[in-house]
């Protein structure tokens, strides 16, 4: 089996971060949503991976090289234009070829993995095989309509009055079938192959779909506020690990991860937190589920519930709650002309300071 990772999108919904680097690079416990999906992938011993990149090609490269560092042997396959998750796979068709994939949408988080999924699939091999997760809002995915063994009656792509709770997670399975539906299908109102509208095509046509409920942890990180509870609950299930210097007039409780070449002075941290390399933390509180990433400089502040991407500086910004701090960003007062002091917020950020 390979796979195929899809992350060629613009992640509109994630500006203003996904001005600065591509989305499926925003990182999740300090690791690239993408890293948690090819992870995922080769959990399941699959490791020939395809994925498709569009504008951001060079700096999603950048991060996962050939993939020998995450046990994977990538092939980078380029999508010059957002024509839908159908066209993806027949961009990638060359290196499919003939063999069964897993289609993975490169910014959805399964922490628990889809194993029994893959596992169920082999077994059994039915053209298209979906994993599929109870919403409340079926209206905004793909829904899956099925019977009670499984099989799959009728996909409806983000319909307004849905029939059913079962959304597409984004994660699909597939033989070399997918490939004579996709060829068979035309593009839909917005211009785009859809991966239901094939998928529908073989039911349609008397193959036999199935579908798998997924009760894990499922998050599609499409959104800021998606972002801080996947962070949320994939700290949860951290394991206190201090490998960088903690001063003595400093308290760490709980599990927080403090990795190599990082600096805590005068601060207490409460976990679940990390501390990423290199970093430097001096007179400041940490609070749960916060995530600070490499070689940045924090100093004099309170936080929790957030996240510091890679190069950031927080300065005297008070207490910081539920906030994304952007790559390179810089945060902390000034004094205007009146003498006030106020705070600045450095680009591509999100910030709420409470009270």
């Amino acid at each position: 089996m390979k796979a195929l990772v899809l992350s060629g999108g613009a992640g509109t919904r994630l500006r203003p971060f996904s001005h600065s680097m591509p989305k499926q690079l925003i990182p999740v416990a300090n690791k690239p949503v993408l890293e948690h999906v090819l992870e995922n992938i080769t959990a399941l011993g699959v490791t020939e991976i395809g994925v498709i990149v569009g504008g951001w090609e060079e700096e999603i490269t950048a991060v996962l090289g050939d993939g020998s560092r995450l046990g994977a042997r990538l092939t980078y396959l380029r999508q010059d234009a957002p024509l839908g998750l159908a066209h993806c796979v027949s961009v990638a068709r060359d290196f499919l070829g003939d063999d069964d994939f897993v289609m993975y949408l490169g910014d959805c988080m399964l922490v628990e993995g889809v194993a029994e999924v893959a596992e169920e699939f082999a077994r059994t091999r039915p053209p298209a095989h979906v994993v599929v997760h109870k919403v409340a809002d079926p209206s905004a995915f793909g829904v899956v309509e099925m019977d009670p063994d499984g099989r799959v009656r009728r996909l409806v792509e983000k319909p307004k009055d849905a029939r059913s709770e079962l959304a597409l997670t984004g994660v699909y399975f597939f033989t070399p079938d997918i490939h004579r539906a996709i060829a068979s299908i035309e593009p839909s109102a917005r211009g785009e192959l859809e991966i239901t509208d094939a998928i529908q095509w073989l039911v349609t046509d008397g193959a036999e779909v199935r579908a798998s409920q997924y009760h894990g942890y499922w998050k599609d990180t499409g959104r800021i506020d998606d972002v801080l509870e996947c962070n949320r609950k994939l700290l949860d299930g951290l394991a206190r690990r201090v490998d960088g210097e903690v001063d003595t007039a400093s308290e760490l409780s709980g599990a927080v991860v403090v990795e190599p070449g990082a600096r805590v002075t005068g601060s207490r941290i409460e976990g679940p937190a990390v501390i990423g390399a290199g970093t430097v933390v001096e007179d400041c509180v940490i609070g749960p589920h916060t995530a600070v990433g490499r070689d940045c400089v924090l100093s004099g502040s309170r936080l929790d519930y957030s996240i510091v991407l890679d190069d950031a500086e927080i300065r005297g910004a008070g207490r910081l709650h539920g906030s994304v701090i952007g790559r390179s960003a810089v945060v902390g007062p000034i004094t205007d002309d009146s003498g006030r002091q106020r705070l600045v917020i450095g680009d591509h950020s999100r910030v709420q300071v409470a009270g």
